[in-house]
């Protein structure tokens, strides 16, 4: 049938169609509106998480002590064996995973994205990472100069036990280079910093996060290091607020702890296999929690 109308008589009314939403860049996935996340919540969570790693720390050690004859030493806790060591700094990172969760969820049912855990521009992201990294380092060299330290050296892997044995020393590595950068850049940027960025802005908020974020490596690393890692997890923070993403800050902060990790074993050549599986470990852990989750929603970037 036709759908002509006689001359002279005007056409019906149609209404418009919707604007379109614009296109997002190549490689950015459409995430949810930023997460209402308040300020409290992200020191309430540090608190409760660290306060649950201690308990369990005190738990592992007595179960440990119990097996071996020496949960008391001189009036004292004995001093753990690697195996507790290495668990229980497993417990204080899955503690700060759980508590960032678990406050999230008193803004609503908290999704990967809200954390950072979203795709973004691959090259851009490259950049700026490797930007971050070299800033810390220029930072680390330069403050490592103006104190005079001697030894700069990571000592977490040794006081873990990784010198015990060759399977101490694969646990701790996979600890260090792997599970650390995952759970810290989750908790510390994609949540602590979340929380006090919809307080202040980004700039206190990047500030506040590497403050705390060095400090409490105070009793893990040499303590020349403090300051260059307050510095990085204060650019960390600002990668993350570039990219919109904290993948780039899982992959440099992995990368990071790779090589401190080599240096503290006075390795050489191993540092390129073993920091080449730890990103594909990482991309790979990162993979398989966006494909759990499923596609994040086509709404506006936070």
């Amino acid at each position: 049938m036709s759908t002509a109308y006689p001359e002279g008589l005007p056409a019906p009314f149609v209404h418009p169609s919707p604007p379109q939403r614009p296109e997002l860049p190549d490689g950015v996935e459409p995430t949810s509106i930023a997460p209402d996340w308040r300020v409290w919540m992200g020191f309430s969570a540090l608190l409760v998480g660290f306060v649950a790693a201690a308990v369990g720390a005190v738990i592992l050690t007595l179960i440990g002590g119990a097996f071996d004859g020496s949960v008391v030493a001189s009036g004292k806790l004995a001093n753990p064996s690697p195996a507790v060591n290495i668990l229980a700094t497993v417990v204080q990172d899955l503690c700060l995973i759980g508590a960032a969760v678990i406050f999230a969820r008193i803004a609503g049912r908290p999704r990967p994205w809200d954390f950072g855990l979203r795709a973004t521009r691959f090259w851009p992201a490259v950049g700026w990472g490797l930007v971050t990294w070299a800033a810390f380092l220029a930072v680390t060299l330069a403050w490592v100069n103006l104190v005079g330290a001697e030894n700069t050296s990571e000592k977490l892997p040794t006081e873990l036990g990784a010198d015990k044995s060759r399977l101490a020393l694969v646990c701790v590595g996979i600890l260090v280079c792997v599970l650390a950068p995952l759970a810290e850049e989750f908790f510390f940027r994609g949540f602590f910093f979340t929380a006090l960025r919809s307080w202040k802005g980004i700039w206190p908020a990047a500030v506040t996060t590497g403050l705390i974020f060095g400090a409490i490596h105070a009793g893990s690393s040499n303590i020349a290091f403090l300051v260059p890692l307050a510095f990085f997890g204060f650019a960390l923070c600002l990668l993350y607020a570039k990219t919109g993403s904290i993948y780039p800050c899982i992959a440099i902060h992995a990368a990071n702890n790779s090589i401190a990790f080599c240096s503290s074993q006075g390795w050489g050549w191993q540092m390129v296999p073993v920091l080449i599986g730890t990103l594909a470990i990482v991309a790979l852990i990162c993979w398989l929690v966006r494909l759990a989750a499923g596609p994040a929603p086509a709404s506006a970037l936070s």
